[in-house]
């Protein structure tokens, strides 16, 4: 195994870690924005909630590559998906890829954040509204804020998920981290070299976003801390074991 092979591509894999962050990153944006409005109509029962719990249902039972597949090769089947003006975006392969990777982590998302809205304890929303706040004000001053935090851990999550799930780009010839280390592979006949550095830096690249999502989560869930602190102490006085985490 030549360990220097990778060292001197250094740019294919530089360009494949720039491709994989924004795929990654910009998927997940786009899926928070789509699941937002589908995890308040799910949790208030609201016209067409059964239509985002089938949107939902559908991308999660489902796997990440079927789902590109079927629009990255199934729409181009359609004359008038041909003949209109999304052909333009659905011909490219990182759009097809975007669209995709958005629709599924949206799905996971939904179901992150109507998870959270359920938990929201009933009697922030009630004193809310014994204040005079609107609807509207309760939702997003009251609801959001209270639900967000409690699902970070797990949005953290879908983020690493969505981050090696984007392996998928490679195969429909985008030029990731995987796609790198396949395109190195192919060009000098070895089998590990490049699979090797994509994996390594994947393992990079999650430990880096999981070290910065403690520092997040300890920012904004520091009030948590001291029951966390409390909770611990009285396992160490009973003999517990206590979890570090």
């Amino acid at each position: 195994m030549d360990i220097w092979l990778p060292l001197k591509h250094w740019d294919l894999f530089a360009t494949g870690v720039w491709t994989t962050l924004v795929l990654t990153f910009l998927s997940v944006g786009a899926g928070f924005f789509i699941a937002l409005p589908c995890a308040l109509a799910i949790w208030r029962k609201s016209p067409g909630w059964r239509l985002a719990a089938g949107y939902a249902y559908v991308f999660r039972g489902t796997p990440l590559l079927v789902q590109t597949y079927l629009i990255y090769y199934g729409l181009a089947q359609f004359d008038f998906v041909r003949e209109s003006w999304a052909w333009s975006i659905l011909r490219e392969a990182w759009w097809c890829a975007l669209i995709a990777f958005s629709l599924n982590s949206g799905a996971y998302a939904t179901e992150i954040l109507r998870g959270a809205f359920q938990t929201t304890p009933r009697g922030e929303l009630e004193a809310a509204a014994a204040l005079g706040f609107t609807p509207r004000q309760i939702t997003w001053l009251i609801l959001l804020p209270s639900a967000l935090r409690r699902a970070a851990p797990q949005y953290m999550n879908e983020i690493v998920f969505m981050l090696h799930g984007s392996v998928v780009a490679s195969v429909i010839t985008i030029q990731d981290i995987l796609g790198a280390g396949r395109t190195l592979n192919a060009k000098y006949y070895v089998a590990y070299e490049g699979f090797v550095t994509a994996a390594l830096l994947y393992m990079a690249i999650t430990f880096a976003l999981v070290g910065l999502f403690r520092l997040i989560e300890r920012r904004y869930m520091r009030h948590l801390l001291p029951a966390r602190e409390e909770a611990a102490a009285q396992g160490a006085h009973l003999g517990a074991p206590t979890i570090v985490g």
